[in-house]
């Protein structure tokens, strides 16, 4: 009862379906996020400059609530499309020779960056198999190695990735990058092990596409160059002609044009909900929301696997086609993902104890057909 009472404001701002649970896919946004892009179609609509004035000032107080969130300063925070394009520029930024490992089961969208990289130049790509753990690190560990790049949570099973005994493992002048899509708002993260770190906020923050924050530190700032940096991360690139001009102090170096102004504000009004309300309270309420569902799944004689504090679990039915256990849930109102043979289930701290009971009811009635 404290972490929803502690919680009150923050769960005012959520309408969406009773048997939505699928925020590792998509976040229906907040009151908060939805008035902000309002304020800001409407001021584009009949403003000049002035709408231009309040969306850059509104994109720096979004970065000095994600320094905030992050224990960075404001400057090694910049704003990129979404968490992908985060993860290109950190696979651009890090050139051969040298090797990355990555995990090969992480999702694609922190693979194929490190991948594409490769084929043009970019470090040596090294898959590890498996969860991605201080010891499967340690042992792909030498001399050639000069980044990790991990998921902060995996978005299929749910696991969490140390990432402070990663960083502790690989010392300073190896670069540790994450992307923290699937943990960002909902999951406290060692975030001061990353050097370098995307989050779109389309997932668990509740903030719409079009942003992603991006976070590059300075400690590592001598290990990089800005290889997809453009026109917006050099000194002066409109008034001055000598190009190439230097590049921008800080995470904007990394930037290739301006960002989604509406975005960027809508991305700074989730993240500041989240620093009000609490990481910690949030994960709790979302704990509570996934045990109860979990619960109703070995109910019904489901096998479960994750909810270990991520958000994300699965399940699946013994004899059942899950692909039939799918089409199930979608027709009772319950938005899940089916993902190689499991249901993945991912609630947010909305998420009410009516969904379990919803679950439970359509897989009992599944199992007695």
């Amino acid at each position: 009862m404290g972490a929803i009472a502690g919680a009150a404001e923050y769960l005012r701002q959520f309408d969406e379906p009773v048997g939505y649970l699928d925020f590792a896919r998509f976040g229906p946004v907040s009151a908060r996020v939805r008035d902000v892009l309002g304020r800001a179609a409407t001021a584009i609509h009949g403003q000049g400059w002035e709408a231009l004035a309040g969306l850059d000032a509104a994109g720096e107080e979004a970065a000095r609530a994600a320094a905030d969130l992050l224990g960075c300063a404001a400057h090694e925070i910049a704003f990129v499309s979404s968490t992908s394009h985060g993860m290109f520029a950190a696979a651009h930024a890090l050139r051969g020779p040298g090797t990355v490992l990555v995990g090969r089961s992480d999702f694609p969208g922190a693979v194929y960056p490190w991948l594409r990289a490769e084929e043009s130049g970019g470090l040596t790509v090294r898959l590890i198999d498996g969860p991605v753990t201080a010891d499967a690190v340690r042992a792909h560990l030498d001399d050639r190695v000069r980044a990790v790049s991990v998921c902060a949570v995996d978005a299929a099973t749910g696991h969490r990735v140390p990432l402070a005994a990663l960083k502790e493992l690989i010392g300073p002048r190896r670069v540790l990058v994450v992307d923290a899509v699937q943990a960002l708002g909902a999951v406290g993260i060692a975030a001061d092990a990353a050097d370098i770190l995307a989050s779109g906020g389309q997932k668990w923050l509740r903030a719409g596409w079009g942003a992603a924050l991006l976070l590059v530190r300075d400690r590592v700032a001598g290990l990089l160059r800005p290889g997809l940096g453009g026109w917006s991360g050099v000194v002066d690139p409109i008034d001055r002609d000598d190009h190439p001009r230097p590049a921008r102090p800080g995470a904007v170096a990394h930037t290739l044009t301006n960002p989604d102004g509406p975005a960027v504000a809508a991305l700074g009004a989730a993240l500041a909900l989240v620093r009000e309300t609490g990481v910690e309270r949030i994960n709790a309420l979302i704990g509570e929301a996934l045990d109860g569902l979990l619960d109703a799944a070995r109910s019904a004689g489901a096998e479960t696997a994750g909810g270990t504090g991520s958000g994300i679990a699965r399940f699946r039915l013994p004899g059942a086609d899950p692909a039939a256990v799918h089409h199930a849930l979608t027709g009772a109102g319950l938005a899940t993902t089916l993902r190689g043979g499991w249901i993945r289930l991912s609630p947010h701290a909305s998420s009410g104890p009516e969904a379990a009971a919803r679950l439970a009811g359509a897989l009992h009635t599944l199992r007695a057909s």
